[in-house]
């Protein structure tokens, strides 16, 4: 979750709030008012809360071209070329993407956008990166829950496209779940997992999987419909 971007109360993840004139967290402003050139720091810290609007109200089009007007005046921000990359990335833009995620890993020291950073790698066919981006958001006490099960998704999904389906299921195991505690993203871990299983040919195991998303979301993703499948 950016930190230009603030979670509602029990959100999921990439959900965002929306983004009032002056709500900018007060650190997002400091940076701005810091890096930005001078007399543009108040034009960054605008255009930067009308693209964090935009993304939220799902335009990420729109939200890319304000934040790309914020990168122009504060091409130091970490904040900025964040939002920027959530926007590219929303828009399937891939290598673009890619380059503003690095760019706010780099200057943010932080690897909290390392699921979105690895996912840009899988879908320009360089799977094998996304495995130690995952390793990274594991070892790190900053990363959020959320994030860190992205990462091992993305990572477990990018061994599993290379037929390392062992490899997948235990960088999956890494994630802590409980059967009786079902978060989104314990949820998203379970399903990534009964698909691995499902790929690998052990098709018990992924149907024991795919119950266990039932019995706490009978309408998560398309679970009916594969336990049918495969029943």
């Amino acid at each position: 979750m950016p930190k230009a971007l603030q979670p509602r109360p029990g959100g999921q993840h990439r959900r965002l709030a929306p983004v009032r004139r002056g709500a900018l967290p007060r650190e997002i402003v400091a940076e701005l008012r810091r890096v930005a050139r001078v007399g543009k720091a108040e034009s960054a810290i605008a255009y930067l809360e009308r693209g964090v609007e935009l993304l939220e109200r799902g335009d990420p089009r729109a939200g890319a071209r304000e934040a790309a007007k914020a990168k122009e005046v504060a091409p130091r921000s970490a904040a900025v070329r964040e939002v920027l990359g959530l926007a590219l990335y929303e828009q399937k833009r891939w290598q673009e993407a890619l380059s503003e995620m690095q760019a706010y890993r780099r200057m943010s020291g932080r690897p909290d956008q390392n699921h979105i950073i690895a996912d840009c790698y899988r879908a320009l066919g360089r799977p094998e990166r996304a495995v130690p981006l995952a390793e990274e958001a594991l070892s790190s006490r900053g990363v959020p829950v959320a994030a860190k099960a992205e990462a091992v998704i993305v990572a477990a999904s990018a061994l599993a496209d290379m037929g390392r389906f062992g490899q997948a299921l235990g960088l999956l195991r890494r994630v802590r779940t409980r059967d009786d505690v079902a978060r989104p993203e314990v949820i998203r871990v379970w399903y990534v997992t009964a698909n691995v299983l499902e790929r690998a040919g052990r098709t018990q195991d992924a149907v024991r999987e795919f119950h266990k998303i039932l019995r706490h979301d009978p309408s998560a993703y398309d679970v009916a419909e594969r336990l049918a499948q495969l029943s």
